[in-house]
């Protein structure tokens, strides 16, 4: 297995480089077509990664994987509102925003194994924990259904907070750049805190996603490049339909019924086993449903998002 973690991990670097060395060396408005070839392309590889976990390791380890991928990415997907509250709360220039979602999920990849060896770690150690994360899914099912409005607050963020006390930080953006130099003194870039507060929300989002994929499997390396493929796509997915994220907006209620389904999972795991392969039909039924309901009775709500520039 340790050969396969290694082969996985350079390919990610591989195509990580390739994407901000190659392809987005310069600063430029991603456009649909660009948006939707790289989505597509991520999509491919995981199908394609997916095929390989099944000729390796056999039917049930390619139902978790696939199972898990469409959990994290629908889940991901909730994401795409919040990224897109955060830049127009900071009036991001769209040429900045794939360097800011670059870097942003590039940390996410490193926090997300962090939640996912600790939450593996903790059930094989406390098999109750099990327990406490299907009830922890099930009160965010029940929350998330119940609070319809996405919010977002950056300026209340505490790790912009710290920042500001850190560093001082330009009203404007300097380019891209995270950091510039201005009479001989360093200064943080609004970019800078765009970027803490797309990785602090992805953290608060994994609190939520890692517990959910833990129901499927607990296998790390499933767990893990499940993960990493649905963020990896989100990055396009989101330049592909943030023109049209109010085709998606009951997609939050499909994601709460999601959310308390496998935490009903996880609680009935010791007395009655649900196979992988129906959780899987039953997951993509809800987030299909829930995207024909948003189509149907379509809302206007992200049309008036204010915003802002950092204050010195």
């Amino acid at each position: 297995m340790t050969i396969w973690w290694i082969i996985f991990g350079v390919f990610i670097f591989a195509m990580l480089a390739l994407d901000l060395g190659v392809f987005n060396r310069k600063a430029h408005v991603i456009k649909m077509k660009e948006a939707l070839l790289w989505t597509s392309f991520w999509i491919t590889m995981a199908l394609s990664f997916g095929t390989g976990v099944y000729y390796f390791y056999g039917h049930s380890k390619a139902l978790e994987f696939f199972t898990a991928y469409i959990i994290e990415y629908s889940l991901s997907i909730d994401n795409l509102f919040v990224f897109l509250l955060i830049f127009r709360f900071f009036n991001v220039p769209p040429a900045y925003e794939h360097k800011a979602l670059f870097w942003g999920i590039l940390l996410a990849l490193i926090t997300r194994a962090a939640f996912i060896f600790a939450g593996v770690a903790l059930i094989n150690k406390f098999h109750w924990i099990m327990y406490v994360f299907g009830a922890f899914l099930i009160f965010t099912g029940i929350k998330m259904a119940l609070n319809k409005e996405t919010e977002v607050h950056p300026d209340k963020n505490i790790a912009i907070k710290m920042l500001r006390y850190v560093i001082p930080v330009t009203k404007e953006f300097q380019e891209a750049r995270f950091f510039i130099i201005k009479n001989g003194r360093r200064f943080a870039t609004p970019m800078l805190a765009v970027l803490l507060a797309l990785e602090t929300t992805d953290i608060l989002f994994a609190v939520d996603s890692i517990p959910a994929v833990l129901a499927i499997s607990t296998d790390p390396f499933i767990v893990y490049t499940s993960n990493v493929f649905a963020i990896l796509g989100l990055r396009s997915l989101f330049f592909a339909i943030s023109g049209l994220m109010k085709l998606f907006h009951l997609l939050h209620y499909g994601l709460a019924v999601i959310l308390s389904f496998v935490g009903v999972k996880m609680l009935i795991a010791d007395f009655f086993h649900i196979p992988t392969g129906i959780s899987l039909i039953v997951i993509s039924s809800i987030i299909f449903i829930s995207i024909i309901a948003s189509m149907i009775w379509p809302d206007t709500r992200y049309e008036d998002i204010p915003n802002i520039t950092m204050k010195d």
